[in-house]
């Protein structure tokens, strides 16, 4: 999986606001504060694209990105507001909540959620809420550990095994990230192209079931 452009389309304060659109959509999902727009921006190869801000709560709306325009493995990537951020008012946050539940549950072109993680830490109360909403929900997910720089290299796999066994997922299933470092870039690529390949798959085999 190769990203040959990037471009952001969008923010959406509310589900009525979300993209119309027949491309697949891969979101981001995270506490405030864990990553997700150093992730994007390390994915896309632009240090500029996603905001990244040392204040957590910035990232108030769905922000749309629109991957490989014109390409096979075109899509949209989504980043989704922050959780857990404390100095948030309460009706902001219900606000957040509510646009979060509404496209988790309802957004058909969703194919897939990387679920971001700080690697330091064992999961927190919001990250196992998020994590039962999508277990529960069906919606499929790929836990990303952010921030492996953090840790000396022999710490990394011991770190994603713990937080693995906490959630209760494959140890394959969570897979460790360094912007900073410039690791573990492939394999979310890989599974990027994964999840595009088996979305375009179904649509042919919908297609022929047709005809």
């Amino acid at each position: 999986m190769v990203i040959k452009n990037a471009y952001y389309v969008k923010g959406a304060a509310s589900y009525s606001q979300c993209i119309v659109s027949d491309l697949p959509q891969i979101a981001v999902a995270g506490k405030s504060n864990v990553g997700k727009s150093s992730l994007i921006n390390y994915l896309v190869n632009d240090g500029k694209l996603a905001r990244t801000s040392k204040l957590p709560g910035r990232t108030r709306l769905i922000n749309y990105f629109l991957i490989n325009e014109g390409r096979e493995h075109e899509f949209f990537l989504a980043d989704l507001p922050g959780y857990g951020f404390a100095k948030v008012a309460d009706a902001e946050k219900l606000k957040w909540a509510d646009l979060l539940e509404n496209y988790l549950a309802k957004e058909q072109m969703l194919k897939h959620v990387f679920f971001l993680v700080d690697i330091r830490h064992d999961p927190t109360k919001d990250d196992v809420t998020m994590y039962n909403y999508l277990f529960h929900n069906n919606v499929p997910f790929t836990i990303v550990a952010t921030k492996a720089d953090k840790l000396p290299k022999s710490q990394v796999k011991n770190r994603c095994r713990a937080i693995a066994n906490f959630l209760k997922v494959g140890a394959d299933n969570v897979i460790p990230i360094s912007s900073l470092n410039k690791t573990g870039k492939e394999a979310v690529l890989a599974k990027i192209e994964q999840i595009l390949t088996a979305h375009n798959g179904s649509i042919h085999t919908n297609d022929a079931a047709d005809e």
